[in-house]
Protein backbone atom coordinates (compact mmCIF):
# COMPACT_ATOMS: atom_id res chain seq x y z
CA UNK A 1 0.00 0.00 0.00
CA UNK A 2 1.54 3.21 -1.00
CA UNK A 3 2.55 6.08 1.78
CA UNK A 4 -0.17 8.72 2.77
CA UNK A 5 -0.01 11.98 1.14
CA UNK A 6 -0.18 14.66 3.30
CA UNK A 7 -0.47 18.20 2.28
CA UNK A 8 -2.99 19.12 -0.77
CA UNK A 9 -4.32 16.29 -2.81
CA UNK A 10 -4.57 16.01 -6.60
CA UNK A 11 -7.02 18.65 -8.45
CA UNK A 12 -9.83 16.09 -8.72
CA UNK A 13 -9.76 15.21 -5.28
CA UNK A 14 -9.38 18.70 -3.92
CA UNK A 15 -12.50 19.92 -6.05
CA UNK A 16 -14.46 16.89 -4.48
CA UNK A 17 -13.36 18.22 -0.89
CA UNK A 18 -14.06 21.48 -1.33
CA UNK A 19 -17.77 21.12 -0.24
CA UNK A 20 -16.42 19.38 3.40
CA UNK A 21 -14.30 22.28 3.82
CA UNK A 22 -17.04 25.39 2.90
CA UNK A 23 -19.11 23.00 5.30
CA UNK A 24 -17.18 22.80 8.42
CA UNK A 25 -17.18 25.99 10.87
CA UNK A 26 -15.31 29.25 10.13
CA UNK A 27 -14.00 29.32 13.73
CA UNK A 28 -12.33 25.74 13.58
CA UNK A 29 -10.17 23.75 11.68
CA UNK A 30 -11.04 20.25 9.68
CA UNK A 31 -8.81 16.94 8.80
CA UNK A 32 -10.08 15.17 6.24
CA UNK A 33 -9.01 11.47 5.15
CA UNK A 34 -9.52 9.56 2.03
CA UNK A 35 -8.83 5.97 0.76
CA UNK A 36 -9.08 4.24 -2.67
CA UNK A 37 -7.77 1.03 -2.83
CA UNK A 38 -3.94 1.78 -2.56
CA UNK A 39 -4.16 5.45 -2.62
CA UNK A 40 -3.94 7.36 0.66
CA UNK A 41 -4.40 11.34 1.38
CA UNK A 42 -4.37 13.19 4.62
CA UNK A 43 -5.73 16.73 3.78
CA UNK A 44 -6.15 19.61 6.87
CA UNK A 45 -7.49 23.06 6.79
CA UNK A 46 -7.78 25.80 9.42
CA UNK A 47 -6.18 26.45 13.02
CA UNK A 48 -6.68 24.54 16.08
CA UNK A 49 -6.29 27.23 17.70
CA UNK A 50 -6.89 30.78 16.67
CA UNK A 51 -4.96 32.92 19.32
CA UNK A 52 -1.64 31.20 18.54
CA UNK A 53 -2.95 30.72 14.82
CA UNK A 54 -1.59 26.80 15.46
CA UNK A 55 -3.01 24.99 12.08
CA UNK A 56 -4.96 21.86 12.03
CA UNK A 57 -2.34 18.89 11.69
CA UNK A 58 -2.67 14.96 10.43
CA UNK A 59 -1.55 14.43 14.93
CA UNK A 60 -4.01 17.31 16.05
CA UNK A 61 -6.54 15.66 17.99
CA UNK A 62 -10.37 15.80 17.60
CA UNK A 63 -13.05 14.59 20.05
CA UNK A 64 -15.00 11.81 18.53
CA UNK A 65 -18.53 11.79 20.31
CA UNK A 66 -20.34 8.92 18.97
CA UNK A 67 -17.78 7.86 16.75
CA UNK A 68 -16.37 6.44 20.46
CA UNK A 69 -19.52 3.84 20.00
CA UNK A 70 -17.68 2.55 16.90
CA UNK A 71 -14.34 1.24 19.11
CA UNK A 72 -16.87 -0.39 21.65
CA UNK A 73 -18.88 -2.37 19.41
CA UNK A 74 -14.92 -3.61 18.05
CA UNK A 75 -13.75 -4.25 21.69
CA UNK A 76 -17.06 -6.67 22.60
CA UNK A 77 -16.51 -8.15 19.30
CA UNK A 78 -12.98 -8.64 20.32
CA UNK A 79 -13.89 -9.86 23.46
CA UNK A 80 -16.60 -12.36 22.64
CA UNK A 81 -13.92 -14.19 19.85
CA UNK A 82 -11.72 -14.84 22.65
CA UNK A 83 -14.93 -16.44 24.65
CA UNK A 84 -14.29 -13.91 27.41
CA UNK A 85 -18.06 -13.00 26.69
CA UNK A 86 -21.00 -13.39 24.79
CA UNK A 87 -23.36 -11.60 22.76
CA UNK A 88 -26.25 -13.51 24.11
CA UNK A 89 -24.84 -12.84 27.57
CA UNK A 90 -27.39 -11.00 29.95
CA UNK A 91 -26.04 -7.75 31.53
CA UNK A 92 -27.31 -8.73 35.03
CA UNK A 93 -24.12 -11.18 34.65
CA UNK A 94 -21.43 -8.22 35.12
CA UNK A 95 -23.65 -5.79 37.03
CA UNK A 96 -23.63 -5.60 41.35
CA UNK A 97 -26.36 -7.32 42.29
CA UNK A 98 -28.72 -4.29 43.17
CA UNK A 99 -27.71 -2.11 40.19
CA UNK A 100 -29.95 -3.70 37.08
CA UNK A 101 -32.74 -1.77 35.27
CA UNK A 102 -36.16 -2.35 35.65
CA UNK A 103 -37.11 -4.83 32.77
CA UNK A 104 -39.50 -8.42 32.25
CA UNK A 105 -37.16 -10.86 33.15
CA UNK A 106 -38.31 -13.45 30.81
CA UNK A 107 -36.43 -11.54 27.85
CA UNK A 108 -33.33 -9.98 29.47
CA UNK A 109 -30.98 -7.34 27.82
CA UNK A 110 -27.93 -9.41 26.36
CA UNK A 111 -24.52 -7.20 25.80
CA UNK A 112 -25.51 -7.51 21.94
CA UNK A 113 -28.94 -5.45 22.42
CA UNK A 114 -26.92 -2.80 24.26
CA UNK A 115 -24.65 -2.56 21.11
CA UNK A 116 -27.57 -2.48 18.45
CA UNK A 117 -29.79 0.09 20.18
CA UNK A 118 -32.24 -2.69 21.11
CA UNK A 119 -32.32 -2.68 24.48
CA UNK A 120 -35.44 -0.82 25.16
CA UNK A 121 -33.00 1.67 27.55
CA UNK A 122 -33.66 5.70 27.05
CA UNK A 123 -30.96 7.92 25.63
CA UNK A 124 -29.50 9.16 29.07
CA UNK A 125 -29.54 7.58 32.72
CA UNK A 126 -32.08 8.87 34.98
CA UNK A 127 -31.49 11.81 36.72
CA UNK A 128 -28.76 12.92 34.44
CA UNK A 129 -30.69 15.94 33.41
CA UNK A 130 -31.20 18.40 35.86
CA UNK A 131 -27.46 18.57 36.38
CA UNK A 132 -26.72 19.45 32.91
CA UNK A 133 -28.52 22.75 32.93
CA UNK A 134 -26.24 24.69 34.84
CA UNK A 135 -23.16 23.27 32.88
CA UNK A 136 -24.99 22.94 29.36
CA UNK A 137 -22.82 25.29 27.59
CA UNK A 138 -19.17 24.09 29.24
CA UNK A 139 -18.97 20.03 31.09
CA UNK A 140 -23.00 19.21 31.28
CA UNK A 141 -21.97 15.81 32.47
CA UNK A 142 -18.63 16.05 33.94
CA UNK A 143 -19.97 15.82 37.63
CA UNK A 144 -22.48 12.34 36.40
CA UNK A 145 -19.48 9.44 37.57
CA UNK A 146 -20.06 5.65 37.48
CA UNK A 147 -21.65 5.40 41.09
CA UNK A 148 -24.11 7.95 40.18
CA UNK A 149 -25.05 5.56 37.07
CA UNK A 150 -25.07 2.42 39.46
CA UNK A 151 -27.60 4.22 41.31
CA UNK A 152 -29.80 5.69 38.55
CA UNK A 153 -29.84 2.07 36.81
CA UNK A 154 -32.58 0.12 39.42
CA UNK A 155 -34.82 3.52 38.76
CA UNK A 156 -34.25 3.36 34.91
CA UNK A 157 -37.43 2.19 33.03
CA UNK A 158 -36.93 -0.09 29.76
CA UNK A 159 -39.49 0.61 26.98
CA UNK A 160 -41.12 -2.47 25.63
CA UNK A 161 -39.09 -5.50 25.23
CA UNK A 162 -35.75 -5.56 24.51
CA UNK A 163 -34.51 -7.10 21.04
CA UNK A 164 -37.85 -5.59 19.80
CA UNK A 165 -37.21 -2.14 18.56
CA UNK A 166 -34.12 0.14 17.73
CA UNK A 167 -34.07 3.32 20.00
CA UNK A 168 -30.85 5.01 20.40
CA UNK A 169 -29.26 5.21 23.58
CA UNK A 170 -26.16 6.53 24.79
CA UNK A 171 -26.38 5.01 28.36
CA UNK A 172 -26.79 1.74 26.47
CA UNK A 173 -23.45 1.65 24.57
CA UNK A 174 -22.00 3.65 27.44
CA UNK A 175 -23.60 1.00 29.85
CA UNK A 176 -21.57 -1.81 27.44
CA UNK A 177 -18.08 -0.23 28.00
CA UNK A 178 -18.77 -0.46 31.73
CA UNK A 179 -19.93 -4.11 31.69
CA UNK A 180 -16.78 -5.00 29.34
CA UNK A 181 -14.84 -3.50 32.00
CA UNK A 182 -16.44 -5.39 34.23
CA UNK A 183 -16.02 -8.74 32.65
CA UNK A 184 -12.03 -8.00 32.30
CA UNK A 185 -11.83 -6.64 35.42
CA UNK A 186 -10.02 -3.27 33.56
CA UNK A 187 -11.00 0.36 33.33
CA UNK A 188 -12.64 1.07 29.77
CA UNK A 189 -9.64 3.09 28.70
CA UNK A 190 -6.79 1.02 29.62
CA UNK A 191 -9.15 -1.85 28.76
CA UNK A 192 -9.82 -0.77 24.95
CA UNK A 193 -5.89 0.53 24.81
CA UNK A 194 -4.54 -2.85 25.49
CA UNK A 195 -7.23 -4.93 23.19
CA UNK A 196 -8.10 -2.09 19.97
CA UNK A 197 -5.70 1.01 20.29
CA UNK A 198 -2.71 -0.59 21.00
CA UNK A 199 -2.52 -2.97 18.53
CA UNK A 200 -3.90 -1.22 15.32
CA UNK A 201 -1.11 1.37 16.26
CA UNK A 202 -3.96 3.94 17.75
CA UNK A 203 -1.24 5.47 19.60
CA UNK A 204 -2.95 9.40 19.64
CA UNK A 205 -6.61 7.40 20.85
CA UNK A 206 -8.05 7.89 23.84
CA UNK A 207 -10.66 9.01 26.51
CA UNK A 208 -8.59 11.71 28.30
CA UNK A 209 -7.09 15.20 26.93
CA UNK A 210 -3.97 14.80 25.33
CA UNK A 211 -1.32 17.36 23.40
CA UNK A 212 -2.38 19.09 20.76
CA UNK A 213 -5.91 19.30 20.82
CA UNK A 214 -8.39 21.42 18.20
CA UNK A 215 -9.48 24.26 20.80
CA UNK A 216 -13.41 24.37 19.46
CA UNK A 217 -14.91 28.03 19.46
CA UNK A 218 -18.65 28.99 20.28
CA UNK A 219 -19.77 32.52 19.73
CA UNK A 220 -15.88 33.32 19.76
CA UNK A 221 -15.31 32.08 22.91
CA UNK A 222 -12.60 28.48 23.50
CA UNK A 223 -14.55 25.46 24.26
CA UNK A 224 -13.83 23.52 27.70
CA UNK A 225 -12.81 19.88 26.60
CA UNK A 226 -16.02 17.14 27.03
CA UNK A 227 -15.96 14.69 29.74
CA UNK A 228 -18.30 11.69 30.53
CA UNK A 229 -16.75 10.07 33.29
CA UNK A 230 -20.20 7.83 33.95
CA UNK A 231 -20.51 6.60 30.25
CA UNK A 232 -16.57 6.70 28.11
CA UNK A 233 -17.89 4.08 25.89
CA UNK A 234 -20.27 6.01 24.45
CA UNK A 235 -18.32 9.37 23.24
CA UNK A 236 -15.49 10.25 25.30
CA UNK A 237 -12.65 9.15 22.67
CA UNK A 238 -10.31 11.76 21.07
CA UNK A 239 -8.42 10.97 18.11
CA UNK A 240 -6.40 12.13 14.95
CA UNK A 241 -6.63 12.03 11.60
CA UNK A 242 -3.49 9.66 11.64
CA UNK A 243 -5.29 7.72 13.44
CA UNK A 244 -8.46 7.35 11.88
CA UNK A 245 -6.38 6.70 9.06
CA UNK A 246 -5.18 3.38 10.58
CA UNK A 247 -8.72 2.59 11.63
CA UNK A 248 -10.33 2.85 8.73
CA UNK A 249 -7.62 0.80 6.77
CA UNK A 250 -8.04 -2.00 9.32
CA UNK A 251 -11.78 -2.45 8.55
CA UNK A 252 -11.37 -1.94 4.73
CA UNK A 253 -8.35 -4.82 4.68
CA UNK A 254 -7.85 -7.15 7.42
CA UNK A 255 -3.83 -7.00 6.15
CA UNK A 256 -3.25 -3.32 5.87
CA UNK A 257 -2.22 -2.94 9.16
CA UNK A 258 0.13 -5.32 10.81
CA UNK A 259 -1.33 -6.61 14.06
CA UNK A 260 1.09 -8.04 16.91
CA UNK A 261 2.64 -11.39 16.55
CA UNK A 262 0.84 -13.03 19.07
CA UNK A 263 -1.69 -15.60 20.16
CA UNK A 264 -4.89 -13.35 20.70
CA UNK A 265 -4.01 -10.91 16.96
CA UNK A 266 -6.88 -13.64 15.72
CA UNK A 267 -9.81 -12.39 18.05
CA UNK A 268 -9.24 -8.73 16.52
CA UNK A 269 -9.21 -10.33 13.06
CA UNK A 270 -12.42 -11.93 13.60
CA UNK A 271 -13.85 -8.94 15.53
CA UNK A 272 -13.03 -6.64 12.54
CA UNK A 273 -14.91 -8.76 10.24
CA UNK A 274 -18.10 -8.80 13.01
CA UNK A 275 -18.35 -5.40 13.50
CA UNK A 276 -19.55 -4.37 10.35
CA UNK A 277 -22.65 -7.06 9.78
CA UNK A 278 -25.74 -5.31 10.00
CA UNK A 279 -27.54 -6.83 12.98
CA UNK A 280 -30.87 -5.02 12.72
CA UNK A 281 -32.75 -4.59 9.33
CA UNK A 282 -33.76 -0.95 8.38
CA UNK A 283 -37.11 0.44 8.49
CA UNK A 284 -38.87 3.85 7.72
CA UNK A 285 -35.72 4.43 5.63
CA UNK A 286 -33.17 4.34 8.10
CA UNK A 287 -30.02 2.56 8.77
CA UNK A 288 -29.37 -1.16 9.57
CA UNK A 289 -27.78 -1.54 13.13
CA UNK A 290 -24.22 -3.23 13.26
CA UNK A 291 -21.97 -3.61 16.11
CA UNK A 292 -21.71 0.24 16.39
CA UNK A 293 -21.87 0.77 13.33
CA UNK A 294 -24.36 1.96 11.12
CA UNK A 295 -24.72 0.00 7.28
CA UNK A 296 -27.06 1.28 3.72
CA UNK A 297 -27.53 0.07 0.89
CA UNK A 298 -26.02 1.92 -2.21
CA UNK A 299 -28.40 1.82 -4.69
CA UNK A 300 -27.17 2.01 -8.50
CA UNK A 301 -26.23 5.05 -9.57
CA UNK A 302 -26.82 7.18 -6.35
CA UNK A 303 -23.89 8.81 -5.83
CA UNK A 304 -23.59 10.08 -9.38
CA UNK A 305 -22.85 14.05 -9.94
CA UNK A 306 -26.14 15.65 -10.68
CA UNK A 307 -24.21 17.46 -13.66
CA UNK A 308 -21.15 16.60 -15.04
CA UNK A 309 -18.11 19.16 -14.08
CA UNK A 310 -20.38 21.36 -11.18
CA UNK A 311 -17.82 21.22 -8.19
CA UNK A 312 -20.13 19.92 -5.26
CA UNK A 313 -23.13 19.65 -6.74
CA UNK A 314 -24.16 16.33 -5.91
CA UNK A 315 -27.52 14.09 -5.45
CA UNK A 316 -28.66 14.76 -1.53
CA UNK A 317 -28.36 12.24 0.91
CA UNK A 318 -30.86 12.11 3.95
CA UNK A 319 -29.22 13.40 6.95
CA UNK A 320 -29.80 11.22 10.14
CA UNK A 321 -32.59 13.15 12.12
CA UNK A 322 -31.30 15.17 15.12
CA UNK A 323 -32.92 14.10 18.17
CA UNK A 324 -32.41 16.59 21.56
CA UNK A 325 -29.09 15.32 22.34
CA UNK A 326 -27.54 15.22 18.74
CA UNK A 327 -25.00 18.34 19.53
CA UNK A 328 -23.75 16.35 22.57
CA UNK A 329 -23.64 12.31 21.10
CA UNK A 330 -24.42 11.90 17.60
CA UNK A 331 -27.37 11.18 15.73
CA UNK A 332 -29.97 8.58 16.41
CA UNK A 333 -30.92 5.72 14.70
CA UNK A 334 -34.15 5.35 12.69
CA UNK A 335 -36.43 2.49 14.58
CA UNK A 336 -35.79 -0.98 13.19
CA UNK A 337 -36.21 -4.27 14.08
CA UNK A 338 -33.77 -7.83 14.92
CA UNK A 339 -33.22 -9.70 12.08
CA UNK A 340 -31.13 -13.37 12.27
CA UNK A 341 -27.52 -12.56 11.89
CA UNK A 342 -25.89 -12.69 8.51
CA UNK A 343 -24.58 -16.32 7.59
CA UNK A 344 -20.56 -16.06 7.80
CA UNK A 345 -18.24 -17.39 6.04
CA UNK A 346 -15.60 -19.43 7.74
CA UNK A 347 -13.30 -16.36 8.14
CA UNK A 348 -16.24 -14.61 9.66
CA UNK A 349 -16.80 -12.53 6.05
CA UNK A 350 -20.12 -12.31 4.72
CA UNK A 351 -20.37 -14.24 1.87
CA UNK A 352 -20.84 -13.23 -1.80
CA UNK A 353 -24.25 -13.46 -3.14
CA UNK A 354 -25.33 -12.75 0.35
CA UNK A 355 -26.95 -9.01 1.03
CA UNK A 356 -26.78 -7.57 4.47
CA UNK A 357 -30.37 -8.76 5.45
CA UNK A 358 -29.33 -12.28 4.35
CA UNK A 359 -32.06 -12.10 1.23
CA UNK A 360 -29.78 -11.41 -1.62
CA UNK A 361 -26.90 -9.88 -2.92
CA UNK A 362 -26.67 -5.68 -3.02
CA UNK A 363 -25.93 -4.88 -6.70
CA UNK A 364 -24.33 -1.64 -5.89
CA UNK A 365 -22.33 -2.34 -2.39
CA UNK A 366 -22.64 -1.09 1.00
CA UNK A 367 -21.44 1.91 3.41
CA UNK A 368 -20.96 1.39 6.94
CA UNK A 369 -20.41 4.45 8.69
CA UNK A 370 -20.74 6.38 11.70
CA UNK A 371 -21.23 10.35 13.05
CA UNK A 372 -20.30 11.79 16.33
CA UNK A 373 -21.08 15.63 17.47
CA UNK A 374 -19.62 16.47 20.88
CA UNK A 375 -19.34 20.42 22.13
CA UNK A 376 -15.80 20.97 20.42
CA UNK A 377 -16.24 19.12 17.32
CA UNK A 378 -18.11 16.58 14.48
CA UNK A 379 -16.96 13.33 13.42
CA UNK A 380 -17.95 11.44 10.63
CA UNK A 381 -16.31 7.70 9.43
CA UNK A 382 -17.66 6.16 6.61
CA UNK A 383 -16.61 3.07 4.48
CA UNK A 384 -17.40 0.22 1.61
CA UNK A 385 -15.76 -2.77 1.74
CA UNK A 386 -16.26 -3.13 -1.81
CA UNK A 387 -15.48 -0.50 -3.10
CA UNK A 388 -12.37 -0.09 -0.47
CA UNK A 389 -13.03 3.66 -0.32
CA UNK A 390 -13.05 5.26 3.30
CA UNK A 391 -13.61 9.00 4.48
CA UNK A 392 -12.75 10.35 7.42
CA UNK A 393 -13.98 13.59 8.79
CA UNK A 394 -12.83 15.89 12.01
CA UNK A 395 -13.55 19.03 12.18
CA UNK A 396 -13.65 21.78 15.55
CA UNK A 397 -16.34 24.41 15.34
CA UNK A 398 -20.06 24.62 16.71
CA UNK A 399 -21.78 21.45 16.21
CA UNK A 400 -24.74 23.62 15.38
CA UNK A 401 -23.10 23.38 11.79
CA UNK A 402 -23.05 19.38 12.24
CA UNK A 403 -25.95 19.05 9.92
CA UNK A 404 -24.64 20.61 7.15
CA UNK A 405 -21.32 18.91 7.19
CA UNK A 406 -22.21 15.42 7.86
CA UNK A 407 -24.65 15.62 4.89
CA UNK A 408 -21.60 17.15 3.00
CA UNK A 409 -19.43 13.93 4.02
CA UNK A 410 -22.58 11.49 3.25
CA UNK A 411 -22.63 13.40 -0.21
CA UNK A 412 -18.76 12.84 -0.77
CA UNK A 413 -18.18 9.67 0.42
CA UNK A 414 -21.01 8.25 -2.52
CA UNK A 415 -18.99 9.96 -4.53
CA UNK A 416 -15.71 8.58 -3.77
CA UNK A 417 -17.16 4.79 -4.32
CA UNK A 418 -18.97 5.91 -7.28
CA UNK A 419 -15.91 7.16 -8.91
CA UNK A 420 -13.29 4.32 -7.95
CA UNK A 421 -15.90 1.82 -8.42
CA UNK A 422 -15.77 2.96 -12.19
CA UNK A 423 -12.17 3.41 -12.49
Amino acid sequence: MNAPLYGPPDPELDRLLRPLFRAAAPAGGAAVVVIRGDERTVACRGHAVRSTERPVRADTRFELGSVTKTFTGLLLAEMAARGEVGYDDPIDRYLPADAAPGYPQERPITLLHLATHTSGLPRLPDGVLPGQVPRWFTRPYATFGPAHLLRALPRTAVRGTPGAQVRYSNLGCGLLGLLLANAAGQRYDDLLAARVCGPLGLMDTSCGPGREEDAGYRRGRRVPSFRLPALPAAAALRSTADDMLRYLQAHLALDAVPLPERADAAALRTALNEVRRPRTDGRRGGPRICLGWNHRALPAGAAEPRAAGAAGAFVPVSAPTAGAAAGVFGWPAAAGRPVPPVPAASDGAVPDGVGPDGTGSVEAGEVVYHVGAARRSTAFVGFSPRAQVGLAVLAGGQPLRSRALVQSAHETLRVLIAEFGES
